[in-house]
């Protein structure tokens, strides 16, 4: 069975009837953008997950399938499987912290934070589990897991709003379940700028104690540039070059807004402001760095 067709049989399986617009329905959805290689790679996937689902319709099965959706732009699309696979999977965590994922790439930041808040309450108390990796590391080792995702992207949705108290809040809980140096450089980043933004400096400076020279990663290299910046090992004109004039890749714009925050809260608004534009006018649409920037700008 071609694609079409397997896909045409699925809105038969995923079809649902909303009343009124949300915010998922009136958000702007930008396609990310990919090389024909890159494309043909998800767009396979997409219909090997498809068929998964169609012989055997398991939460797992359905998951798999809102994420290729997702991996191709279709976000809107990801986010009307998950809310139908919920009506058969309502406990499953894993639902509502995906779903919440979407919802910050359409910039629904309300929704998401239900979303990151409910999944937080269905695994209170359960042992956290490894979350598979969509696009895997060169060393195809997963570096996070479904609670430490869940309050990660919490405590973003919560800083996009700039609600940095309750950002703090979620932050300190996802420090508890980032048992790997690559999510312990992803929650510490974001926590810093969290803390800096909140006028507590000592106690953004206390985060970065373990990030010493021997520290590693796998994947998360710009936070980990970041950090060096934020303990005075990197000059902010090493970062500002590596950056070049546009964000044209997740790394630059992860690098780019971490910069630009950096240059906000040591009271060059001006700079700050640049950095920002130069993320927002890049192609990385969905990625964190230029939705923060984004709010920044509209802010």
């Amino acid at each position: 069975m071609r694609y079409a067709s397997l896909i045409a049989g699925l809105v038969l399986v995923l079809s649902v009837h909303v009343s009124g617009q949300s915010c998922a329905d009136r958000a702007k959805e930008v396609a990310p953008v990919m090389t024909n290689a890159v494309g043909f790679e998800h767009s396979k996937n997409l219909e090997i997950a498809a068929r998964n689902y169609v012989a055997e319709s398991t939460a797992d099965n359905l998951i798999w399938y809102a994420r290729r959706k997702g991996y191709l732009g279709k976000y809107k699309d990801a986010i009307d499987s998950l809310t139908i696979g919920m009506t058969k999977f309502p406990n499953d965590a894993r639902l509502y912290r995906h779903r919440g994922h979407r919802y910050l790439t359409l910039r629904c930041f309300d929704d998401a934070i239900k979303d990151f808040e409910k999944a937080a309450k269905l695994v209170k108390g359960k042992p956290d589990e490894i979350e598979p990796d969509g696009m895997p590391n060169p060393r195809n080792i997963p570096t996070s897991t479904l609670q430490s995702n869940i309050w990660y992207h919490l405590g973003l949705a919560y800083y996009v709003k700039g609600n940095f108290k309750k950002a703090i809040d979620a932050y300190k809980e996802a420090m508890k379940v980032s048992k790997n140096n690559d999510m312990l450089a992803a929650t510490t980043h974001w926590y810093y700028m969290t803390l800096r933004r909140s006028q507590k400096p000592v106690d953004a400076g206390r985060l970065l104690e373990p990030i010493n020279g021997d520290f590693e990663v796998i994947e998360n290299e710009d936070y980990l540039k970041l950090l060096r910046l934020y303990r005075g090992e990197v000059k902010p004109e090493m970062l500002v070059e590596a950056l070049g004039e546009q964000a044209e890749t997740l790394g630059n714009a992860s690098l780019g807004y971490g910069l630009g925050a950096w240059y906000l809260y040591n009271g060059d608004s001006v700079r700050a402001k640049n950095i920002f534009r130069k993320i927002t006018s890049g192609n990385q649409w969905a990625s964190f760095g230029y939705i923060a920037a984004e709010a920044e700008l509209n802010r």
